[in-house]
């Protein structure tokens, strides 16, 4: 908020969003969703440094762009219909949720590294510090939480 002080402005400290960030998107599945999807997060990281001075260090958003990229991957490749990307974010932390049309709910298999793929939860579970799963009207649900580093 600023107020005016015979004709001087000052500020009032309380000059930062109240509301967190929150920009969604969907996808029909076409080739490049992937990249697309990549794109609007790295948009939106970009917002959030500007609109919330969310430190983001460059290591944050890779982590970022990683689990974007590895949920609507899962989507993409799992649900019979259009998926919707949805992020939400703050100074301390972005969550990304991605609702699919399958009712599957997806399996993390334990470690194995001469296994060739099914390894994205794995990873998400990995980088995110909270991972929720659940099925809703449309199908299913995916919450990754990510807390700010930097």
């Amino acid at each position: 908020m600023i107020e005016h002080l015979d004709g001087a402005v000052a500020t009032t400290g309380f000059d930062v969003p109240v509301e967190p960030l929150r920009r969604v998107t969907h996808f029909t599945g076409e080739p490049g969703c992937i990249a697309e999807a990549r794109e609007f997060a790295g948009q939106f990281l970009e917002q959030l440094r500007n609109e919330w001075c969310a430190t983001a260090d460059e290591r944050y958003g890779g982590e970022l762009l990683l689990v974007v990229s590895e949920l609507v991957t899962n989507a993409d490749r799992h649900s019979h219909g259009p998926y919707i990307l949805e992020l939400e974010g703050s100074d301390n932390s972005v969550t990304v949720t991605v609702y699919d049309s399958s009712v599957a709910l997806p399996q993390i298999f334990p470690r194995d590294p001469e296994r060739i793929g099914r390894h994205g939860l794995e990873i998400v579970h990995a980088v995110a510090d909270e991972v929720v799963v659940e099925r809703v009207p449309v199908g299913k649900r995916i919450r990754a939480t990510l807390r700010l580093g930097g």
